[in-house]
């Protein structure tokens, strides 16, 4: 029975059941590896909680790489943050505009601060793995998945 190299206790697969970590388990002859090819892949729920963590620039990053840009949770996720991160930007502008000719531009931090909780919000729920479609931005990147 093999040791865990971390912790030192028994092993019974290809994890230590006490600390978590690999083990390498020696092949048994004409056995066939277990390993999955990707294992250094990332869980989906990581994967799409990243794709919010920049906006465009992150969105686009999960767009562009191999095992994730075959994901349709994924790729969900990376256009509604693009498409969110667009939204945001043009949402600050015309709010801005909107705002400074009427002489309330002291509530304009307010639309950046909703954002910010959004944003943050769309993080942690997609995160925890639920899949938040956003009214407008949503409908936009289920048809783009």
């Amino acid at each position: 029975m093999p040791f865990c190299a971390n912790c030192g206790s028994n092993v019974d697969g290809q994890f230590c059941g006490k600390c978590g970590s690999p083990v390498a388990v020696p092949a048994q002859p004409g056995a066939a590896s277990t390993m999955a090819p990707a294992a250094n892949a990332m869980a989906d729920n990581v994967a799409s909680a990243l794709c919010y963590v920049l906006g465009l620039i992150t969105g686009i990053i999960f767009l562009l790489i191999p095992p994730y840009n075959q994901n349709r949770a994924v790729r969900f996720h990376a256009f509604q943050s693009i498409f969110l991160h667009l939204a945001c930007i043009a949402v600050m502008i015309v709010g801005n505009i909107v705002l400074g000719m009427v002489h309330l531009w002291i509530l304009s931090p307010l639309i950046g601060l909703a954002f910010l909780v959004l944003w943050i919000f769309m993080i942690l729920k997609t995160w925890q793995g639920s899949k938040i479609v956003l009214p407008v931005v949503g409908q936009l990147a289920q048809q783009q998945a």
